[in-house]
């Protein structure tokens, strides 16, 4: 009988005979629909399921090039257990990078697996040192055809396997098990097809998206002088100050004219006063909008000696990024098409139902010239970049479509590949994630409302224990001009030094409102309020810097641990340790995060602010990347104290004194570990 079923189609070669599955790669975002992020100088984990049928050995790499390169680089992944495999990617240079996952069969070690089973069951394995040695023959073939010195080492084996198999079988054992031997079989596996993942991209960006310490101040509060309001020339003088605390990005709320119309007054007020200076966010006036300087602080050039000025010291600028108008911005003049407009033809203000800020007009991103908005917003970018802006905090970026930044964030990079961008978006998680995978380098978070020690471990776990890690990017901020959290306003020094140090250690990038908290400004607007009393959203500030009860010694040290420790430079290896008082929280960051530790800093922080705390802290030195049974030497590098610490360990900590340790973990010597 003659079939009638159509003939069903065979995969092609490649894919039918490679027998390996993957799944399960990291970092793979949106299925591999956007880019996970790097920065240059970290490695970037890799992982992935790899597995096949039966019980055949796996070789397992990661292949990975510049977009547009020609030649693709190699490393290994290992197996950590249940068919998880892990490997790290290095960059070396900024932009867009490809990889993906190669595994085939590795047909020498399964062969070398039986061979010692065998041999240590008591079998005769003399045939199989002859297959083995021509599995060594055929590899060094491999090797000799792409001009690698291992074709001698893999000759010699398969000559000396060959030899063992008609006398001392033990030898030749030994012979094929050779670590050298291995590896270089490994480096030229049998072109048997191997099964190879999806392409995935990476963005890789320069070392300060990863690490930064962000210093905020209002340059009309910068003046030295209380009778007169600052300028971007009082701000240069002020870098020294900002360099003392160890600080290396300056970030300066919008330097832009400010509207007259509809100002608002101190504190908020909807009615200013005569010499108000009006809020630095309603953006816009005669004398210019998004790409002018207010007059009162300053000039273009007066910002581009600011850059220079502060780069001779080791820091950078960062501006504001509002795009938002006030009623007499020269933008609702010229094109009002750009605006909602209510029934009576007026400009919709900005408004959060029932607030209403009349000072401030939001942009209609989906108007008819909604292009020529885009464009014109582009080009404010491409302006300060110009006179050296390299980083932009985006404010509110939330509330405006997520479209628009995914195009704004690539057409600048397409130009200028190192501007970096800070996402000021308190707003639902999802939102906020999705605002990193669509190219903002750095992410506000929800740190200043995280106190507890359940909260903190709860919300760090998450930022570095998933994959958000792959892509989000946190800047832990204790204070803002906009949010005075109730543990700063009723907690006194031991709350802004412990929230200091939370900050600083637990993330790699973060960032204080100065000089507001380093004097400890903690006055609320109202009882219930997180707004300050006088904001310098509304007033021009004089602050005393000298002031005896200033924390800028304190937080001196504090950055300058953060720049000597690598440990500290990044969030991956982040770990919590146990202890017996839910008032201390114990967490320990190591570098490299995989392999020996060559450097470890240890905190233990007293949540406290308000009394003493005491209690055990428990240490699994292994997670420190210590293979230590006994005690190790910690240097607390707040205090100068030195301790011996191991496996339990005895802290108390007063907020009143310093309610921190940070310590530099010193590893024994090699001959005490045993190496």
């Amino acid at each position: 009988m003659v079939s009638t079923r159509p003939e069903r189609p065979l995969p092609g070669d490649d894919v039918g005979r490679a027998r390996p599955v993957i799944t399960g790669i990291r970092p793979c975002i949106d299925g591999g629909r956007r880019p996970g992020k790097a920065t240059v100088g970290e490695p970037v984990p890799v992982s992935a399921d790899v597995f096949t049928d039966g019980h055949d050995h796996l070789l397992v790499e990661v292949r990975f090039r510049p977009v547009g390169g020609d030649t693709w680089q190699r490393r290994p992944l290992v197996p950590v257990g249940n068919d998880r495999w892990e490997g790290e990617l290095p960059v070396e240079s900024t932009g867009r990078h490809e990889f993906a996952l190669w595994a085939t069969i590795d047909h020498y070690g399964t062969w070398l697996h039986g061979l010692q089973a065998k041999a240590a069951a008591g079998q005769d394995v003399a045939l199989e040192l002859r297959a083995g040695a021509e599995l060594l023959g055929q590899a060094a073939k491999r090797a000799g055809e792409a001009g690698s010195t291992d074709a001698d080492t893999l000759l010699q084996a398969a000559q000396r396997a060959e030899t063992a198999a008609a006398g001392d079988v033990a030898d030749g054992v030994a012979v094929v098990a050779d670590a050298a031997v291995v590896r270089a079989a490994r480096r030229h596996p049998d072109p048997t097809p191997g099964a190879v993942s999806d392409t995935l991209a990476l963005l890789a960006e320069r070392a300060r998206a990863r690490f930064s310490s962000w210093y905020e101040l209002f340059p009309r509060s910068a003046s030295p002088d209380p009778e007169r309001p600052g300028t971007l020339a009082d701000v240069v003088r002020r870098l020294d100050y900002v360099a003392r605390l160890g600080f290396d990005v300056l970030y300066l709320p919008p330097i832009h004219p400010i509207g007259t119309t509809h100002r608002k007054g101190p504190d908020g007020a909807p009615v200013a006063g005569p010499g108000d200076p009006g809020s630095p966010w309603a953006i816009g006036s005669a004398e210019g909008g998004h790409t002018a300087v207010h007059p009162e602080l300053g000039t273009v050039d007066d910002v581009e000696r600011l850059v220079d000025a502060a780069a001779g010291r080791g820091i950078e600028v960062a501006l504001d990024l509002a795009y938002q108008c006030s009623p007499d911005h020269p933008w609702v003049h010229q094109h009002p098409d750009w605006f909602r407009h209510l029934p009576d033809g007026s400009i919709r203000p900005a408004e959060n139902p029932p607030k209403r800020y009349e000072d401030v007009y939001p942009l209609d991103f989906a108007c008819d010239d909604w292009r020529g908005l885009w464009r014109a917003l582009a080009d404010v970018v491409d302006f300060w970049v110009g006179h050296g802006i390299g980083i932009f905090r985006v404010d509110n970026p939330h509330t405006k479509p997520l479209r628009f930044w995914e195009w704004l964030i690539d057409d600048v990079h397409r130009r200028h590949p190192d501007v970096l961008f800070l996402a000021e978006a308190f707003t639902r998680p999802r939102v906020m994630e999705h605002l990193a995978k669509i190219g903002f380098s750095q992410s506000y978070t929800y740190f200043t409302w995280r106190n507890t020690k359940w909260e903190l471990e709860s919300y760090l776990t998450e930022l570095t224990g998933t994959d958000l890690a792959d892509y989000f990017r946190p800047n832990f901020w204790p204070n803002t001009p906009d949010i005075l959290h109730e543990t700063l306003q009723y907690g006194g020094r031991g709350a802004f030094l412990a929230r200091l140090v939370l900050a600083a250690t637990l993330s790699a990038s973060y960032g204080i409102y100065g000089p507001a908290f380093e004097l400890q400004e903690h006055e609320p607007r109202q009882a219930g309020s997180e707004e300050y009393r006088n904001s310098e959203k509304y007033v021009v500030r004089h602050w005393d810097l000298e002031r005896p009860d200033s924390l800028a010694e304190v937080i001196g040290r504090v950055n300058a641990v953060r720049h000597g420790h690598r440990a500290l430079q990044q969030n991956r290896s982040l770990r919590f340790h146990p202890t017996d008082n839910d008032q201390l929280i114990a967490y320990s960051k190591r570098w490299p995060a995989v392999g020996p530790a060559q450097d470890v800093v240890l905190c233990v922080v007293n949540l406290d602010p308000h009394h003493r705390q005491s209690g055990w802290v428990h240490l699994d030195l292994r997670t420190l990347g210590l293979a230590v049974e006994g005690e190790v030497e910690v240097h607390d590098l707040l205090t100068d104290a030195r301790y011996r610490w191991g496996w339990d360990n005895f802290a108390a900590l007063d907020p009143d004194v310093v309610p921190a340790h940070v310590f530099h973990v010193t590893p024994p010597p090699a001959s005490a570990t045993g190496a």
